[in-house]
């Protein structure tokens, strides 16, 4: 049996600049006890800010790849230091353990932090609460305090980017302030909330944005492409299929990492045999690991696929009867519609921080989504797309 490292000598490693941290030193630093902790605590802040923000580094790479290591004392530490990207790092780490423990500091930092971009990884972490809530795995009066955060940040006048992440983060959320903010950052010009409103729409499960997310896929940005990509994916909209493979030579590598792994939740025809041919010819590792992670998740989804078709019970008639006349809208919807437009295009406007009128907003997102009509907008994405990617090229150089 191998005897195990002391622990002063990992920090000794630490505190010593001179030579690269060793592995073995971090996986010491996983599930430690506080008789460990707190000399930690106490040479943390000797440790060089350089050393530090690369030991965070190395830790969230570690915490992704085995989800047996647990650096959460580490990183609680760490959401206190003077580094804000040391501290913007340790919350990306301890998002992963999706912890409730961790809320109220997610909460605060995210509302107090001076660092923006500490702000903005805060309101990041708080989505697996939204989502935790959504589907009852915390009190609804926590997921309240978190939707209210995220909403307060989302119409404030601060940075972009928080607001950004805050509608991100909201993506799970039932709330019905939630859509008309989506429209608004989807109707904007500027790239970066387009790419949140993908995000967000991705993230609802909700068809409606069906069409809007199929629009994006042979958008000019790379960033917007991938995000809508991704969107597709978690939609599972099958007439992204064809768009989704040509997206497979992307000369972007987050787009192609995207359409690989929107695929794999999709299925269908062909979608094997083109990953599989993909695999065959990709030499780049962190590729080859996601195309083998995308054909294991494609099986599930294959599963699935077949469980949907031919194992669910055909629904009785008088259900039928039943679902047809609770569809039927009451008629007094229409005039409590009609009562809150003004204040949903106040909304919009504010969201995009715009005095001016936009007609555009004048017109709800189209919530059409039956097959044929999609079927139509994939036809003439495919027709048209050799001409706008050498368009692309163009506008790029």
């Amino acid at each position: 049996m191998t005897k195990e490292m002391p622990f002063s000598q990992v920090l000794e490693a630490l505190l010593d600049d001179s030579i690269p941290l060793h592995p073995r030193y971090l996986y010491r630093l996983s599930d430690l006890g506080p008789e460990n902790l707190a000399p930690l605590a106490e040479a943390w802040e000797h440790v060089s800010p350089r050393r530090r923000q690369a030991v965070m580094e190395d830790l969230f790479d570690l915490a992704e790849s085995d989800l047996l290591l647990s650096f959460e004392a580490v990183c609680k530490l760490a959401l206190a230091d003077p580094s804000p990207s040391v501290r913007a790092l340790a919350i990306r780490v301890l998002d992963q353990y999706e912890n409730p423990a961790y809320l109220a500091d997610f909460l605060h930092l995210a509302d107090h932090d001076p660092d923006t971009g500490v702000r903005a990884a805060a309101a990041s972490a708080l989505a697996a609460f939204i989502y935790q809530g959504e589907v009852d795995e915390i009190p609804p009066e926590r997921l309240h305090v978190v939707e209210e955060c995220l909403l307060r940040l989302v119409n404030s006048q601060e940075a972009p980017l928080l607001r950004q992440k805050a509608l991100e983060a909201l993506g799970f959320s039932s709330r019905p302030e939630l859509n008309p903010l989506i429209e608004a950052a989807y109707r904007s010009d500027d790239p970066a909330w387009l790419a949140s409103a993908l995000n967000a729409m991705g993230r609802s499960v909700d068809a409606r944005w069906k069409k809007p997310v199929l629009d994006m896929l042979g958008h000019l940005r790379p960033t917007v492409r991938a995000e809508a990509a991704s969107a597709a994916g978690e939609l599972e909209i099958a007439a992204a299929r064809r768009p989704l493979i040509k997206m497979l030579d992307d000369h972007d590598t987050d787009v192609r990492a995207a359409a690989i792994w929107a695929l794999s939740q999709i299925g269908g025809e062909g979608v094997r045999s083109r990953l599989a041919r993909l695999l065959a010819h990709t030499e780049e590792d962190d590729e080859v690991d996601l195309i083998q992670s995308a054909l294991d998740n494609l099986s599930l989804t294959e599963e699935g696929l077949g469980f949907t078709l031919l194992d669910l019970d055909e629904p009785d008639l008088e259900d039928e009867e039943a679902l047809i006349i609770e569809e039927i809208p009451d008629d007094d919807d229409d005039d409590d519609d009609e009562d809150g437009g003004e204040e949903e295009e106040d909304v919009l406007r504010k969201l995009l921080g715009s005095e001016e009128e936009d007609e555009d907003l004048q017109e709800p997102l189209d919530d059409e989504d039956e097959e044929d009509e999609e079927e139509d907008d994939l036809r003439e994405f495919l027709d048209d797309d050799e001409e706008e990617d050498d368009d692309d090229e163009d506008d790029l150089d």
